[in-house]
């Protein structure tokens, strides 16, 4: 197992396709997935399901759970999370290792209509407006890449991987 492995974080907004991507994306290189929805406190999920938009208080916990899950893979992973704040993907990047993020970006008329769609998940449409004014782009300085979502999923992660292998330091 190397020493320092390689966690790619799939973010952005809900709706953006990170659990399949994310997924394809494991499958692909052959890494485990860590589902970042899946370690949310029941409070964070019964306030979403309820319609509330989470406080940074409310993430704290969460995004520290995401990045000791990362680190006690003792490996490379993929994981989804939203990561919306700068702030929020230091948290992340404090796990052992690389941590590179892939920022999913998809129109806001099509994400709209995507969560209207959406069935079986917590976050309503409704919070979709909150989510996009707390999103805060990646930086010049934040190892990761912006990434359409056009096309099938697995177009999406191949394109993905292609722009990973083509940052600096890959």
């Amino acid at each position: 197992m190397t020493s320092q492995p390689e966690h790619l974080v799939v973010m952005g907004v809900s709706g953006t396709g990170k659990s399949t991507t994310a997924l394809l994306l494991a499958a692909r290189l052959g890494i485990p997935l860590i589902e970042g929805d899946d370690l949310h406190p029941a409070a964070n999920v019964e306030a979403m399901r309820a319609g509330r938009a989470l406080t940074d208080d409310d993430r704290g916990p969460w995004l520290r759970a995401i990045r000791d899950a990362m680190t006690a893979a003792d490996g490379p992973t993929v994981v989804t999370c939203s990561s919306l704040r700068r702030s929020y993907r230091d948290v992340l990047r404090t796990a052992q290792g690389r941590v590179r993020f892939v920022h999913l970006v998809v129109p806001p008329d099509e994400l709209a209509r995507r969560l209207t769609e959406r069935t079986g998940h917590f976050m309503p449409a409704t919070l979709l407006a909150s989510q996009l004014a707390t999103l805060e782009p990646l930086a010049a300085d934040e190892d990761g890449v912006d990434v359409p979502v056009t096309g099938p999923p697995e177009s999406v992660a191949e394109e993905a991987l292609r722009r990973l292998r083509a940052t600096p330091g890959s």
